[in-house]
């Protein structure tokens, strides 16, 4: 997966996260919003992998 993808794909899971953490604690389930919790935190992992890669780039690069 190259770096933008991932952090397109890290964007979309942290704020369908958002959404669903929303939504739970909403209608007051407490099973939605860790769910919702989670795939936030996945998102966030997601797009600091893209940027990891982006900078793993730019150090080849000026090799």
């Amino acid at each position: 997966m190259s770096s933008t993808t991932d952090k397109i794909k890290g964007v979309a899971n942290e704020a369908a996260g958002v959404i669903k953490q929303g939504a739970g604690k909403a209608v007051g389930n407490p099973n939605l919003e860790v769910k919702g919790a989670l795939q936030k935190g996945m998102g966030k992992t997601q797009e600091a992998v893209g940027k990891a890669k982006d900078a793993v780039k730019k150090v080849i690069d000026k090799a």
